[in-house]
């Protein structure tokens, strides 16, 4: 029997997450402009130790491979060395992305000697200038220290993450020379319009030609870069990218913020794709195997709008958050759409929900044209609709129901 391909193994989803994201503090010492998690201050609310050790043995007992660790910052909690060496003496390996602010030379040795650790030093520009214009001042020498205090201790191909920009997308060569430099793989993700991105989404987000730009440069570079799926959209130029190519929101991945809820998306942080909380009887094995949440993305559904087009199957429709901020309809086009079909309708960004809650050391102006901030705690729902196939269509290709993936273990916002 021939075997399926991996998109259609996994699109009614799995008993237990191949990996998921977790958030472990909002706490951060910088304020990234495009944070997905508006990360900043600490949720009093947050898990505690033994909560989270609580989860790592349902992850155990449900033989999720690793988790993709986050925030905020976490490496500032002071149990977060304790909760790596509890996950990984569990089976459960830890990828984690930092701003490199700990990762002091005696760190590095420390992370260098130890099996199923991975780490992912986060760096938004190839240069002090355009870095440090998204991540705050001194942050492209805390994170060039970070990287060379890894390489010293001998750690061998940890990642350098880097969220696309319209104004680092013309630095993909350098940052490929500094992760030659330091023995590292280069790791590129996409700009979302989620947490604090999506006020910065009109002025950071890629231009059509950029993204073309992109495109050719990734399929030149091949598998030696790597995209955790983030660029599936852009399969529409041509040929599509290596990686998995779908979404796997609520089917293979999902995300623990800090204060235990369960989303189905990384880039997703709202009521509407909220599934439970792992405090919830049942823990997050009862979220991820019973959330009426998790059971509707996992039916098949309909590519909307979209299905007609050439590139559906390889597109996928794009990225479900990507839609949900920028105020566009789920079932339509991808706002990066590289057809052009994912032009905003009048009016759709002044109607696009507020990512929620925020935790930001300061609440900036919000750009014309975007609602207020929710206040921190408040839900406002917003009806999520998928278009679910008859029963008789049920075989055909679902529409995404977000860009998240296995090797998201990036959060922007250090």
């Amino acid at each position: 029997m021939t075997a399926l391909p991996l998109v259609e193994q996994f699109q009614y989803g799995l008993r237990a997450p191949i990996c998921l994201t977790w958030e472990l503090t909002y706490a951060c010492n910088l304020s990234c402009v495009h944070c997905l998690s508006s990360s900043g201050r600490r949720d009093p609310r947050e898990l505690s130790t033994a909560e989270c050790m609580a989860v790592i043995g349902e992850l155990q007992r449900m033989g999720v491979f690793y988790v993709n660790i986050g925030g905020g910052e976490p490496t500032v909690r002071p149990d977060f060395w304790a909760l790596v060496d509890y996950a990984t003496g569990h089976d459960v390996g830890v990828k984690f992305s930092t701003n490199g602010v700990k990762i002091t030379p005696e760190i590095a040795r420390r992370l260098a000697g130890r099996d199923y650790v991975d780490v992912q030093i986060s760096l938004d520009g190839a240069t002090p200038e355009v870095n440090d214009a998204v991540r705050g001042p001194g942050s492209y020498e805390v994170a060039l220290r970070a990287m060379g205090n890894l390489a010293g201790a001998g750690f061998a191909g940890f990642k350098i993450s880097v969220v696309m920009t319209r104004h680092n997308v013309g630095q993909l060569e350098k940052f490929k020379a500094i992760a030659d430099r330091f023995g590292a793989q280069l790791r590129i993700t996409r700009l979302r319009p989620s947490g604090r991105g999506a006020d910065v989404w009109d002025e950071l987000h890629l231009r059509p030609g950029q993204q073309r730009e992109l495109y050719d440069w990734l399929v030149a570079h091949g598998t030696d870069v790597l995209t955790g799926d983030s660029f599936f959209h852009l399969s529409g130029f041509g040929a599509a990218l290596p990686g998995l190519g779908m979404c796997g929101a609520g089917r293979v991945v999902c995300l623990i913020d800090p204060v235990g809820d369960v989303y189905a998306c990384p880039f997703a942080i709202h009521p509407s794709f909220l599934a439970g909380n792992v405090r919830d009887p049942g823990g997050f094995a009862g979220v991820w195997q019973q959330s009426e949440l998790f059971s509707e993305l996992r039916r098949p559904q309909s590519g909307g709008a979209c299905e007609s087009c050439s590139a559906f199957g390889s597109c996928r429709g794009g990225c479900m958050a990507a839609k949900f901020f920028t105020g566009l309809p789920l079932d339509g086009p991808d706002p990066e759409c590289v057809k052009g079909h994912g032009e905003q309708a009048p009016g759709a960004a002044a109607a696009a929900p507020r990512p929620a809650p925020d935790h930001s050391h300061r609440t900036a102006p919000h750009r014309a044209g975007r609602t207020a901030p929710h206040r921190a705690g408040e839900r406002r729902p917003v009806p999520l609709t998928l278009s679910v196939r008859p029963p008789e269509n049920a075989a055909r290709p679902p529409v995404t129901a977000c860009d998240a993936n296995p090797l998201a273990g990036f959060v922007p916002g250090r």
